[in-house]
């Protein structure tokens, strides 16, 4: 019996100090960065883009307690230092916007603002906490994120609300289209506005903060997507990273991290950030941020 006593004490000693080191880390993970590198085909992309880089950073959540700025910040200066022709944000730069949400901006601005300092076009979509929204039974804040989107187009990021704009390279005026569709949770998403432009067949990107939005695209409209929203699910199984907190909360299939397979209509792609911030709490378990480049391709 004293055997087994202490089998049971040393068991419960070493499962109590597995918990703890795990509780450890997941404080400590989401300051290390992961770079990701994907290749994306687009059809008829221009020979000018081929084989150029895009960057993509996501969910920032600034104002949560402990965010994850640095990390932000320290995204930022690997793109500076990689010069991608463009880089996107797919929304949530902020956390709960409260009464004063003027410092929370004041932050986001201050860490992308050296992307356009560097001459690296930047574009942007909110996100769903941008409009003040943790979920979907809130009201969504249209002043605060106006106010958002002012003080990011004045420091040079051009945030796009359901809508294309054509990108050129320097030296060239083959176009690539960017589409860029507003938050589906404050009901400000309109994909067929967004569309609306766009020369038939015309080379791609679309860009959105919640992938759900993606299912509005029509066949072969969105043969490169890029979207956040999921934090990659933030805790989550190690080697299995659709198996994560998200998903046995949520009641359907969830595409939290990476390409979105068996999601997509005929033509159409979506890959999903697992961003640099969090919710809830500062934490995220074999969940590490994400700075993702995608190589350009013709299809």
């Amino acid at each position: 019996m004293k055997n087994i006593a202490q089998k049971l004490k040393y068991t419960a000693l070493g499962i109590v100090s597995a918990i703890a080191l795990l509780i450890i880390w997941s404080f400590i993970e989401p300051r290390l960065l992961n770079i990701e590198q994907e290749t994306a085909k687009i059809p008829n992309l221009p020979s000018s883009w081929s084989g150029k880089k895009i960057a993509q950073l996501s969910d920032f959540q600034i104002g949560l307690w402990g965010d994850n700025r640095d990390t932000a910040r320290s995204a930022v200066a690997e793109i500076i230092e990689a010069k991608p022709a463009l880089v996107l944000i797919s929304g949530d730069f902020l956390y709960h916007p409260g009464k004063n949400i003027a410092p929370e901006i004041k932050t986001s601005v201050d860490i992308v603002s050296p992307l356009v300092e560097a001459g690296i076009p930047t574009y942007a979509v909110l996100g769903n906490h941008d409009y003040g929204m943790s979920s979907k039974t809130v009201s969504p804040k249209v002043g605060e994120a106006e106010r958002l989107t002012k003080a990011l187009e004045a420091a040079g990021i051009e945030v796009l609300q359901n809508e294309s704009v054509p990108l050129t390279l320097p030296n060239s005026n083959e176009t690539l289209y960017l589409v860029g569709v507003d938050s589906l949770w404050a009901n400000r998403d309109d994909v067929n506005k967004a569309l609306s432009t766009l020369p038939d067949s015309s080379p791609r990107i679309s860009m959105m903060h919640n992938p759900d939005t993606f299912e509005q695209f029509p066949p072969n409209s969105a043969p490169f997507t890029v979207a956040g929203h999921t934090h990659g699910g933030q805790i989550r199984i190690p080697g299995f990273p659709q198996w994560s907190w998200l998903r046995l909360t949520q009641k359907d299939k969830v595409y939290a991290d990476g390409w979105a397979k068996d999601f997509e209509k005929s033509g159409n792609q979506l890959y999903v950030n697992p961003g640099i911030g969090m919710s809830i709490a500062p934490i995220r378990l074999f969940c590490p941020p994400e700075l993702t480049f995608f190589t350009l391709e013709r299809a």
